[in-house]
């Protein structure tokens, strides 16, 4: 809830901010990759320090981190599907996991024309 008021020249604005309520799982929202500069993957290898080896459906094997934002909220295993950001410079071999995709997501994904992908790098 916003709440805004003006007093003359200086505007009060209130923010209420709180958790959001998730009444069913269908209401959970699935986020897809930008195609301009976001790639699916699958993480390979946990290394330690917040890196892990992800193989991405452009073909790279890249060595990602895990954003600040999502360190401490989201931990990422083995065969799970992300989506990487690959960094401006390096970016056949380096970048960004900006999304992990829960258990449901993942199904709904291969549902919405993934599966072919997704079941080439889960097999290679």
């Amino acid at each position: 809830m916003i709440l805004r008021q003006s007093f003359g020249f200086l505007i009060v604005e209130l923010v209420y901010l709180g958790k959001r309520k998730v009444v069913s799982e269908s209401e959970i929202k699935l986020r897809m990759p930008d195609e301009a500069f976001e790639v699916l993957g699958i993480a390979e290898r946990l290394l330690g320090n917040d890196r892990i080896m992800v193989r991405c459906l452009d073909g790279f094997t890249r060595l990602c981190r895990i954003k600040g934002k999502m360190k401490r909220r989201t931990w990422i295993r083995v065969n799970d599907i992300v989506i990487v950001s690959p960094w401006d410079f390096q970016s056949d071999k380096r970048g960004d996991i900006t999304y992990r995709y829960q258990r449901n997501q993942a199904d709904a994904l291969r549902n919405r024309g993934y599966e072919k992908a997704l079941s080439s790098l889960l097999g290679a």
